[in-house]
């Protein structure tokens, strides 16, 4: 054996390239409040103790502060998220960097991050459970697979990609886990918590709630639903090991610098967006004037409400181009979906031409 390759084998495991030996893998369980996460997760690290794993729960709720959750329920509910880096996805990127640099520092368990947007005394019981313990030596430990559990409701696949890509990073496995629970059960449950979320909360979550779909997003592929309206069977948690070990075993592969690509696609996304928007608010467009003939605006009034509603669209469109073309971030692998983005754009320029028309017609009352 070389020196260089006897110095390599005994550098510390971030310094030979962070997790060292030991698979990893990066586990979400997502689904509505009260579906069961948390006692899957339970249930999760007695078995992975069992088999000599090092796991730990990664709970949002935990460490995301309370006031960052409520923050984010009144600003969606009130529809003003389209693309705002809002406070709340701050503290969801904190909580990954916490995760992140625990894989580039695996033995150094003690250092915290130095961020005030977590709950730094959850993180360090998170954390805990990943000593090394004293029943394995060093070698042992350092061999031990590692699985974070990462304990939220997901409802959006972009928030799952962000684990995904994280996972990419540092080939790590990867796999989902959503737990099915129908909606009666979920409040019935959330009801007897010492602190329940709020009903409404739950009832907004399930319209924004958008489960694993590995034919729409390949890099879903590695999921598995488990109905868990009913209490979680010895056969559910056998199906998430194995979907585990799948993971362990096949940790992705680091993403290709194919930035061309990208930008080829971002140009691609954005002007698929703007012609259809534009497509739909000529259609509504046409139904306004539709409206105003049909309640008799005058020749001269109509021809002001079609030069307003079409200054309208042009800005619109030119601002919405801006956005799709300096704001839109994805990676090749990742599905965009183009008619969802469509419909939100045009409700937003619905809103303005039911404002303009309203104008004009009462003017002509």
């Amino acid at each position: 054996m070389s020196f260089e390759a006897a110095l390599r084998q005994h550098m510390a495991p971030e310094e030979a390239g962070g997790v060292g030996r030991a698979a990893a893998c990066l586990c979400v369980l997502c689904g509505l409040p009260a579906a069961g996460k948390s006692t899957l997760a339970r249930e999760l690290l007695s078995t992975a103790a069992q088999r000599g794993w090092r796991a730990a729960v990664v709970p949002y709720d935990d460490l995301i502060p309370e006031q960052a959750f409520l923050t984010r329920v009144v600003e969606e509910v009130d529809g003003a998220i389209p693309n705002r880096h809002t406070e709340w996805k701050l503290h969801r990127e904190a909580v990954l960097r916490c995760v992140e640099q625990f894989l580039e520092k695996p033995q150094v368990l003690a250092e915290l991050p130095n961020s005030c947007q977590i709950n730094r005394a959850a993180w360090e019981q998170c954390i805990q459970a990943l000593r090394q313990p004293e029943a394995l030596d060093s070698l042992q430990a350092d061999q031990a697979p590692l699985v974070f559990l990462l304990d939220d409701n997901f409802y959006y696949p972009s928030m799952r990609y962000e684990v995904h890509q994280l996972a990419r990073k540092y080939s790590l496995g990867f796999c989902q886990v959503y737990l099915r629970c129908d909606l009666e059960s979920c409040i019935s449950r959330n009801q007897t918590r010492s602190e329940p979320i709020p009903t409404e909360v739950i009832l907004e979550m399930v319209k924004r709630l958008e489960s694993p779909n590995p034919q729409k997003n390949s890099w879903e592929t590695n999921s598995i639903s488990l109905n868990t309206t009913d209490d979680l069977s010895k056969c559910d948690i056998q199906k998430v090991m194995e979907l585990i070990s799948c993971a362990l075993s096949n940790p992705l592969s680091p993403a290709v610098d194919n930035t061309e690509q990208k930008e080829a696609d971002r140009l691609k996304y954005a002007t698929s967006v703007v012609h259809q928007t534009d497509q739909a608010c000529r259609r509504h467009i046409s139904e306004a004037m539709k409206t105003a003939r049909e309640n008799q605006v005058p020749p001269e009034h109509m021809r002001c409400l079609a030069a307003q509603l079409n200054d309208s669209k042009a800005a619109f469109l030119h601002n919405l181009r801006r956005r799709l073309f300096e704001e839109a971030t994805f990676a090749q692998e990742e599905d965009i979906d183009v008619e969802r983005v469509v419909k939100r754009a045009v409700d937003v320029f619905d809103h303005e031409k039911t404002e303009i028309l309203s104008k004009v017609m009462n003017e002509n009352k």
